[in-house]
């Protein structure tokens, strides 16, 4: 088993998020030894969606104006529809995610997270899958769609759905050990 118990990982999350895309990227990171932190707009907890309608709450560690880019070594933005959308409407929230990408350390969004990436400019001439209905949104940034389990973009680590956690989980886990990107190119 991967052992990234040096490192720190940041899941940035809003009401709304995907259940599973939110739970198993925790569950599998914690199992290789990072700590993880979920970080959102806001104190207090945040509610998941599930197969429709409402799922479980999960406590926030800390609030997206509180934390700095230097504490994580990856960042991961699970999806849902009301999720991303809340996050790319703030602010604070856009502004960490650009910074985060300039620091060259792995991003990793899932389903429709990719709205966040597109918001905070960093889609530009990247590979990238999501949601298959945010094709023509992740195009329309410059970007150029697959419709692949996952597609990692010098450590921007982009999927599609629930069904693609397990090769999600791993990517981000191979991206966190081999680190930073130096050559990554900032659009």
């Amino acid at each position: 088993m991967a052992d990234i118990s040096d490192k720190r990982i940041m899941i940035l999350a809003a009401t709304g998020f995907e259940q599973s895309e939110l739970m198993v990227p925790k569950e599998k990171l914690e199992e290789a030894g990072a700590k993880v932190d979920i970080v959102s707009l806001k104190v207090g907890q945040i509610r998941g969606w599930k197969d429709g309608d409402w799922g479980e709450s999960i406590d926030v560690d800390r609030t997206i104006d509180a934390v700095i880019v230097d504490e994580y070594d990856a960042l991961v933005i699970p999806g849902g529809q009301i999720n991303p959308d809340l996050l790319r409407a703030d602010q604070d929230a856009v502004a960490f995610v650009r910074e985060f990408f300039e620091s060259k350390k792995p991003i990793a969004a899932i389903c429709h997270a990719p709205w966040v990436l597109v918001e905070a400019g960093i889609a530009k001439g990247r590979q990238m899958t999501s949601y298959y209905s945010m094709a023509t949104d992740v195009n329309n940034a410059g970007a150029h769609w697959v419709d692949k389990k996952v597609v990692v973009d010098e450590g921007l680590i982009t999927s599609r759905n629930p069904d693609d956690l397990d090769a999600f989980c791993a990517k981000i886990i191979g991206e966190v050990q081999e680190g930073p990107h130096q050559a990554r190119k900032v659009a």
